[in-house]
């Protein structure tokens, strides 16, 4: 949508604040997390692809034996290859000349329109990433779960869907994960939370009961690697499809689910877990839950009687612990995690694979290029990266956990 005079309207001054009051929930958690140091991030991609193997199995040619007896017959290491494909991201913004001329002087409006949009779409960046962070590849944001009522329709999960966001809907196909769509370009309106609706308006064709809501144009569209927009997010790297090309049990994640029925949260079931990455080498550094999995946590901690006051853990992140062996487990809080869900991960075995950081496009000598014969100008960032691991054994995922 185009920033013009009328949307420039509500930030222009006619109430004197310090500063525009934001309403929106722009907590990156797992984002931050998994960039906070130089192992969480690589700007070593080398090209179209990020290449590198995997060792899945030891050299067999070792034994004992008595005297005068044959030796092993010589072995080797097994490896596989693994190949991740970089995902291209775009944020882009449109200002009108009478938008930038009224709005970037101080005494004529308390935010600069220019600023005020660029740094906004900075936020919407980071948080659509945090989102794709817990995906699958595919996009899929939410499903219609019932007959709609004019546009108003019935959504199964609000948890990645905002107003203001322009949406695709149609079906996926159970098999290859690729979607057909059926409406496009629809706007969503009046997200409605206690009633789980959304009004979905304009675009074209009709969404109906069943149809996957996917942000406009991020669907997957094909079973080849590049036909994936998106990243391959924690959906899809924590557990035991193929991936990035290989498949071996050794590469493949634990997941841990109860077949869909729900079921309580209980220290064993923690620690079977973390001692399930313990038998592979390695243990997890972080576990992360939506709101409703950390208050049965707390809740367990509570009927066990245990003191439960959080802690601050390394780079500024703060929660409860879950006490190992090996150590504190932060037990971190993401409002992006779908429900029911804990995530443990070995952090330094995840990576965000990138060509650079976020930046403007420019090649023409400006970041803002005039959009055609109008007086209007537009801008877009781009970042081509993707989330990838290179030791997928390192992570776990538990399922089906009831919230309290």
């Amino acid at each position: 949508m185009t920033a013009a005079l009328s949307t420039a309207d509500a930030i222009l001054k006619e109430i004197y604040e310090p500063g525009i009051n934001d309403q929106l929930n722009n907590d990156v958690v797992a984002l931050r997390r998994i960039e906070r140091t130089s192992e969480g991030i690589t700007s070593q991609v080398g090209g179209k692809y990020v290449v590198f193997p995997i060792h899945v199995s030891r050299n067999g040619g070792i034994g004992a034996r008595r005297e005068d007896e044959d030796l092993p017959t010589a072995g080797r290491q097994g490896y596989r290859r693994a190949q991740v494909g970089l995902r291209y991201q775009y944020g882009r913004l449109r200002l009108t000349g009478q938008a930038i001329a009224l709005a970037n002087e101080n005494f004529q409006a308390f935010a600069s329109v220019m600023e005020e949009e660029a740094t906004r779409v900075r936020d919407d960046l980071a948080k659509d990433l945090n989102r794709q962070v817990y995906g699958n590849g595919d996009g899929v944001i939410a499903t219609i779960s019932g007959a709609l009522t004019g546009s108003t329709a019935p959504i199964d999960s609000l948890l990645w869907l905002t107003e203001g966001s322009v949406v695709d809907t149609g079906t996926i196909n159970a098999t290859t994960g690729v979607f057909t769509r059926v409406a496009s370009s629809k706007l969503v309106e009046n997200v409605d939370v206690e009633n789980g609706t959304v009004d979905l308006t304009g675009g074209s064709g009709t969404p109906v009961s069943g149809h996957v809501i996917v942000r406009a144009g991020s669907f997957r569209r094909g079973t080849e690697d590049n036909d994936q927009r998106e990243w391959t997010g924690l959906g899809a790297l924590v557990g035991t499809d193929p991936l990035f090309g290989t498949d071996h049990p050794q590469w493949r994640s634990r997941v841990d689910n109860n077949n869909g029925s729900g079921r309580a949260l209980s220290e064993s079931l923690l620690i079977n877990n973390a001692d399930a990455l313990r038998v592979k080498g390695t243990y997890p550094t972080v576990m992360f839950m939506n709101l409703g999995v950390r208050r049965a946590y707390f809740n367990l901690l509570t009927q066990q009687r245990r003191y439960t006051n959080t802690q601050t853990f390394e780079g500024g992140f703060s929660g409860l612990a879950f006490t190992t062996d090996k150590g504190d487990i932060p037990m971190v809080v993401d409002t992006d995690c779908p429900p029911g869900i804990i995530y443990g991960l070995n952090e330094k075995q995840i990576k965000v694979y990138r060509d650079a950081d976020w930046a403007y496009m420019d090649r023409e000598g400006s970041r803002w290029a005039r959009d055609n014969n109008r007086d209007a100008y537009n801008a877009t960032l781009f970042q081509y990266s993707e989330l990838g691991t290179h030791r997928r054994n390192a992570h776990f995922r538990i399922e089906d956990i009831i919230e309290a």
